[in-house]
């Protein structure tokens, strides 16, 4: 999860999926996308074990990452279903949930969806879970979330404390702080 957009335009075509990729891939005979998409999430809803759940919502988040999918996503409810994830008491679903919202986020209609849906608080009461990923993947959805119609929203003194704590925390953990200090010079850059 939390895959990073490469700029080289021969990476990007064969680390994203287009319509021709796709076809090549699934063959004659394959599932489409949208409906191997429709049966992950139709599977989550019928699950009643917590640990499929966390296996359906990592594969779903594991699709969040391609652009290709977006459309997908959205239209399958699938950034709200990573909502619900943040409030459960599975770590492995908020985990999960949130490495989804995180890898989604990067464009702008599914992050406008995570605000709307008014996830913007539960992303940041990711910021304080005892598992890395967890707050690896909030600090990378935060850094896509926070623009000029949400920043007061999250740009609050103890969001950008914690932010700057885990920016300050280089020995402990290389990764939190690559995150927020790209954070923090992006959002708030009179602190620099």
């Amino acid at each position: 999860m939390f895959n990073f957009i490469c700029s080289s335009s021969l990476i990007a075509v064969y680390m994203f999926t287009n319509s021709q990729r796709q076809e090549e891939r699934t063959g004659k005979y394959g599932t489409p996308r949208v409906k191997y998409l429709q049966e992950l999430v139709n599977q989550f809803q019928n699950a009643s074990a917590e640990e499929t759940k966390e296996k359906i919502v990592a594969n779903l988040a594991n699709f969040a990452y391609d652009p290709f999918n977006f459309t997908f996503l959205r239209q399958l409810n699938v950034i709200e279903l990573f909502l619900d994830c943040l409030t459960e008491p599975s770590e492995k679903l908020v985990e999960f949930g949130i490495g989804g919202i995180c890898n989604a986020c990067a464009d702008p209609a599914n992050a406008a969806l995570v605000t709307q849906n008014d996830g913007i608080p539960l992303v940041i009461q990711c910021l304080s879970s005892p598992v890395r990923n967890t707050v690896n993947y909030a600090l990378g959805a935060l850094y896509y979330l926070c623009n000029a119609s949400n920043k007061e929203e999250i740009l609050k003194p103890e969001v950008i404390d914690a932010i700057k704590s885990y920016a300050a925390a280089g020995g402990v953990s290389t990764s939190f702080s690559n995150l927020a200090q790209a954070f923090l010079d992006q959002h708030v850059p009179q602190l620099n």
